[in-house]
């Protein structure tokens, strides 16, 4: 038994998240969770919304609101939507609590200790038509490295490169457009990156495991040279930098995000002292398989700022191993945007259809070595063939097969053929290559084996025939059909991480435990686990969606 700390990229609060953001992080991370504890692994699955920084602040002010109710109010409602979603963290903080006050400054004063902090005057950006400081999210302009007309002053979204406002060339305002902007000197504060890339480069050096999308981020920020970072800005709502002059300001929304991870564990261990130790995955250990799943925005920050901040400390915490990036999920053929509210978000995914329409949708076509496009036409297409056509036609027929031939009762006479002994080879294979997929976190290559599990258990029903050999030959009818409610076993076993809601009525239907707490053995479908068991009837889990459907939501969503 493994011990796996896995963390999800931190939802941002300004807002209900989009599909996007789900297929990102939050999905992968809670499938691999849910598989791993499915294996017998002690697992710590970590998430918090990230709630500082200036969309916060302008997301408060725009509702009418103090920004800290704000925050309150849509943590509510994200926690909610996740839970719908049946994401499994075993704790969901928020950034904003007492714990990450105190770790970020906690973490400030080691690296100030250890030399790593350095004050420099900057440059700062102000706006007499909107009559205030700019931060650097809402100063916009044409990125100096790839010419992206819409970088924002603190990343560009295209190429990914973290900015400063000044570097922007033809900057302009995000609220109000004016080009009139203005320079005004400010005090700030710097994480000295550039004095730790010799310890950097080494902790990169040591990791394995990674995607090459997310090694080729990293190493293509070291190739152009690690810059110091600022790490404070001029803003109200924050964590506050304890240091003597530079008071009314806070930490960069950056530099306390990553923290939040720890933090929130923290939070986790406090709700049960007795029995739980955040030191346990976070400090002096070296037996934890730490996991940070994220798209490819998100890289730079996890692939080397937040280590910087965890080198530079001096002291042994947890640092990740594996940071499993993806690409983005496009939206008919153009970007997800939470602030321009473009594409479908996840309460209105949730309003639609169930959960596990959307998690088997994205877990299958998951970005991982491109960009994925969703459309509702290829979405409609897919989760009607997977879905619906296979493991829901699975599921029907094994149950109405049991309830017309043996009133409802798995029969128990008969012994497994050499078909059956075929059938159990050829799943140890796909198995095997399942566990293995799910081991390297593949998730579509995962779910293109539970595909082809659940159309192995369709075939071997279609082919063997047990309504046909009934009157002739009824044990053999037997053996198919106990053998059929053996493989809908395994089939909702394995699908459980990615399904878990209809894995868990399938399982329930068979009298067996909804959460299965162990990985299926292909010689449980020879066995006699389920003969003589009554079994519980279905609804259809699964509606087709119709050319009907798909057109009535591309018009809805249309322009978004």
């Amino acid at each position: 038994m493994a011990n796996a700390l896995i963390t999800s990229a931190l939802p941002y609060i300004n807002g209900i998240k989009h599909l996007g953001n789900l297929a990102g992080s939050l999905l992968p991370a809670d499938i691999h969770a849910r598989y791993r504890r499915q294996i017998g692994d002690q697992v710590l699955f970590i998430c918090a919304t990230d709630e500082h920084g200036t969309p916060a602040e302008l997301a408060a002010a725009e509702a009418r609101t103090d920004v800290a109710a704000y925050c309150h109010a849509q943590h509510e409602i994200q926690a909610g939507i996740y839970r719908q979603l049946g994401l499994s963290f075993d704790h969901f903080g928020r950034s904003s609590s007492p714990r990450n006050h105190a770790l970020t400054q906690h973490f400030f004063q080691c690296l100030e200790q250890n030399g790593f902090i350095e004050e420099r005057v900057l440059e700062q950006v102000y706006s007499p038509a909107d009559r205030r400081f700019l931060p650097d999210r809402y100063i916009i302009g044409t990125c100096p490295h790839c010419r992206f007309e819409a970088a924002r002053g603190d990343q560009c979204e295209s190429c990914t490169r973290p900015l400063d406002p000044v570097d922007l060339v033809a900057p302009r305002s995000a609220l109000s457009g004016s080009t009139d902007l203005e320079v005004r000197p400010s005090r700030h504060l710097f994480l000295r990156q550039s004095a730790l890339v010799g310890e950097l480069e080494a902790w990169i050096a040591s990791r394995s495991g990674w995607p090459p999308l997310v090694t080729s981020i990293a190493r293509k920020w070291l190739s152009e040279g690690i810059q110091d970072r600022c790490i404070t800005r001029d803003l109200s709502w924050g964590v506050p930098v304890p240091k003597p002059g530079f008071e009314g300001k806070v930490f960069y929304v950056w530099f306390d995000a990553p923290i939040a991870y720890i933090a929130a564990t923290q939070e986790w261990a406090d709700l049960d002292p007795e029995r739980r130790d955040w030191r346990r995955w976070w400090w002096k250990v070296g037996d934890v398989d730490a996991i940070q799943f994220l798209g490819k925005d998100n890289v730079p920050f996890h692939a080397v700022s937040f280590p910087c901040t965890l080198l530079g400390s001096g002291e042994p915490w947890k640092s990740v191993d594996v940071i499993k990036g993806v690409n983005w999920l496009t939206y008919e053929g153009g970007k997800f945007s939470t602030s321009q509210r473009r594409g479908v978000f996840l309460d209105q995914a949730l309003a639609l259809l169930p959960a596990d329409y959307w998690r088997w949708w994205l877990a299958a076509n998951a970005p991982e070595n491109h960009d994925t496009d969703f459309s509702f036409a290829r979405f409609a297409a897919d989760v009607n063939s997977d879905l619906a056509d296979t493991f829901g036609n699975l599921v029907n027929r094994v149950l109405k097969l049991v309830t017309a031939h043996h009133q409802g009762i798995v029969p128990a006479n008969g012994a497994p053929g050499s078909a059956e002994l075929a059938l159990s080879d050829e799943l140890a294979g796909h198995l095997h290559a399942l566990r293995t997929h799910h081991d390297r976190r593949a998730l579509r290559k995962a779910a293109e084996q539970v595909r082809a599990i659940w159309r192995l258990a369709n075939g071997y029903l279609a082919r063997e025939a047990p309504w046909s050999a009934r009157a002739a030959d009824p044990e053999r009818s037997a053996v198919v059909i106990r053998t059929s409610v053996n493989l809908l076993a395994t089939a909702a076993d394995i699908a459980w991480p990615f399904i878990p809601e209809s894995a868990s009525r399938v399982l329930a239907a068979l009298g067996r435990a909804d959460q299965p707490t162990t990985w299926p053995d292909a010689g449980d479908i020879l066995a006699d686990h389920h003969g003589g068991r009554p079994l519980a009837s279905l609804p259809p889990l699964f509606v087709k969606l119709s050319q009907d459907w798909v057109a009535q939501n591309r018009a809805r969503f249309a322009g978004r």
